[in-house]
């Protein structure tokens, strides 16, 4: 990609932009997590929209999901290198709103 008249926060916001996408992220900082579980963390959010949130999120390279041959099945999600990298800028947001949140 020629990075030269290409915007990064543009980048990076059509990564994780959307109102779901940090959300999913900031809660597999903790850990993996199965899927009904990371789903409770995010109770506002749609079966349809958490599952083309983790498809969007597993495509770009920033969660990877892993499917147990179990009965009833066993899906779990966590954090790829990729995605561990926005650490820092997830915590800070969260930051950010408690600090805001006080005022």
């Amino acid at each position: 990609m020629n990075t030269d008249n290409y915007c990064p926060l543009n980048y990076t916001m059509n990564l994780i932009g959307s109102k779901w996408k940090p959300l999913v992220l900031f809660h597999l900082l903790e850990g993996p997590l199965r899927s009904g579980m990371l789903q409770k963390k995010v109770p506002e959010i749609s079966n349809k929209m958490f599952t083309q949130t983790v498809r969007e999120l597993e495509k770009d390279g920033l969660i990877a999901r892993k499917v147990f041959p179990v009965v009833p099945p066993k899906v779990e999600y966590t954090l790829t290198a990729r995605g561990k990298s926005l650490e820092s800028i997830l915590k800070a947001l969260d930051q950010w709103g408690l600090e805001d949140l006080k005022k």
